[in-house]
């Protein structure tokens, strides 16, 4: 009940305030002073939802009320102090503009995402998964392809883009040619280290059995990598969707959110950029919760996820 109250005073703070920010002239001291206890109160809602208890959409209440928080606080100083939107523009500014170009979005979000990210994601993860098999069977290969999967991961998008663009032309397959680099690597580690998590005494019981490699492989050791399989999927869902962006920057047509992210910033449209940020940020962390989500359901007999 207690918090309850608290949160409908933290609100109608927040709403008075954006309100008056957004009102003709300039919030006096007293309005400044009334902004800074409301955000306190915010910050005190925040630490008692995050104390209470709860699972699944209630363990969202803090992080959402944190969130909510920033974005208020976010447009009463935009606001408030008359930030130019050259340099930082408010909430409700990019809202409309997602409003407004939201044809272009989705346009942008179909090629960066549906096609570069998707087929490059597929491929690349698909390609590291079969080759750390083949390593696995075949030590050479295990002991030659780790080293060179570090270094791989070391090399810059930067560097790496420029040399797809060229080989691959401006559309979006260069652009699916970097993730495919950017996300091979990571799962031929994890999987390969996956691949080498079973225990000694699980396989001797296998040997015991008479089972084969296929059979030990399908019911004893993919089982054991799938969490670290995993882990490689969801670090890989965002590392993609960054490496498309970026490959973006350096040639691609008139669509794209890198594309588009670099023109409307060479014409100080700072609105349409940050609406480009928000998509990109909302599909990354929608791609690894799909992730997550996933090997939640595939993995429920993991001790990390019935704990």
């Amino acid at each position: 009940m207690r918090t309850g109250l608290l949160a409908a005073v933290v609100v109608l703070g927040f709403v008075l305030a954006i309100a008056g920010v957004h009102a003709p002239g300039e919030p006096g001291s007293l309005a400044w002073a009334g902004i800074a206890l409301t955000a306190g109160l915010a910050a005190w809602l925040v630490k008692r939802l995050g104390d209470l208890p709860g699972q699944g959409w209630q363990a969202l209440a803090a992080p959402l009320a944190f969130g909510a928080t920033i974005l208020a606080l976010w447009e009463v100083l935009v606001v408030g102090f008359e930030v130019p939107m050259a340099l930082m523009p408010a909430p409700s500014a990019i809202a409309a503009r997602m409003a407004s170009g939201a044809h272009l979005l989705w346009q942008d979000f179909v090629q960066t995402f549906l096609k570069a990210v998707l087929a490059g994601y597929a491929i690349g993860c698909g390609s590291g998964f079969l080759m750390a098999l083949l390593a696995d069977r075949v030590p050479f290969l295990r002991r030659g392809l780790l080293p060179i999967g570090n270094l791989v991961a070391a090399l810059p998008v930067v560097g790496i883009a420029p040399i797809m663009v060229m080989w691959f032309g401006f559309d979006w397959p260069s652009k699916a040619a970097v993730v495919v680099a950017m996300t091979f690597f990571p799962m031929l580690v994890n999987t390969v280290a996956g691949l080498a998590a079973a225990g000694a005494l699980e396989r001797d019981l296998m040997r015991s059995y008479a089972a084969g490699h296929g059979q030990t492989l399908l019911l004893l050791r993919l089982p054991a990598a799938l969490p670290f399989i995993f882990t490689a999927l969801k670090v890989n869902a965002p590392l993609a969707l960054i490496g498309a962006i970026v490959a973006e920057f350096f040639g691609s047509p008139t669509t794209g959110m890198g594309f588009r992210i670099t023109t409307e910033a060479a014409r100080l449209a700072l609105d349409m950029v940050w609406a480009e940020i928000v998509v990109a940020a909302v599909v990354g962390s929608a791609f690894y919760g799909a992730m997550a989500l996933i090997e939640r359901r595939v993995t429920f007999w993991h001790p990390s996820v019935r704990g």
